[in-house]
């Protein structure tokens, strides 16, 4: 599979590496919403606010007007003024760059008690920003998965998140999350995939169970 995507779409690399509080924001405002949306809504953000302290502090409504394009302003808004908040309660400071060393395990706890901050965000800081590897399960991720027969279709956040991981060697986690995304969205679409091209059709459980004939 991993093999199979990558004659496909090719060994993607991550792009550009954040510090670790800026990839946690970034990903909390790819929510939702486009790629292009979230990068105008970073871009704004920053010509609003000149640090995080200002964003922090800043009315609410500042924030929300500040990322509107990126869609979710109003819950956005309030997630990553409390996430600012509980890391400079924490850390005594707005940064996450004691996050650089430490274990998986020890990163998700951390992060994972910061109110808002789910298991996909945390995937993506680690995969993203820290090198670990992770595989975050995002919207495409999950539907190809699932199609797939990977991930059971009922499957919790967290227990897709951990099958996901225990499925692919660790350094192949990077482009085989890339590559599922590509696919996603080129092929593994949520309406009328386009199965009749896919790479993966051999060994997919949508497609077998779309090719059953029903019985009487």
């Amino acid at each position: 599979m991993v093999r199979a995507l990558q004659a496909v779409y090719g060994r993607p690399a991550g792009g550009e590496v954040r510090d670790p509080l800026s990839e946690l924001i970034f990903t909390i405002l790819s929510q939702h919403t486009s790629d292009g949306n979230r990068d105008r809504a970073w871009a704004s953000l920053w010509q609003a606010f000149d640090s995080w302290e200002a964003i922090a502090s800043a009315p609410r409504r500042r924030v929300e007007r500040a990322i509107r394009v990126g869609g979710l302003a109003v819950t956005k808004s309030r997630v990553i003024q409390q996430v600012l908040r509980d890391v400079e309660r924490t850390e005594g400071r707005y940064s996450l760059d004691r996050l650089r060393g430490m274990s998986m395990e020890d990163v998700e706890e951390l992060l994972g008690a910061f109110r808002g901050v789910g298991i996909k965000t945390i995937r993506c800081v680690q995969l993203f920003s820290l090198g670990q590897p992770a595989i975050p399960v995002d919207t495409h991720v999950l539907r190809v998965s699932q199609r797939l027969g990977l991930v059971p279709s009922r499957a919790s956040a967290e227990s897709a998140h951990r099958i996901m991981q225990s499925l692919v060697p660790p350094a192949e986690r990077l482009p085989f999350h890339m590559n599922l995304i590509a696919h996603g969205r080129k092929v593994c679409k949520a309406r009328q995939p386009r199965c009749g091209v896919c790479v993966l059709r051999k060994m997919c459980l949508y497609v077998r169970e779309s090719e059953t004939p029903l019985k009487a």
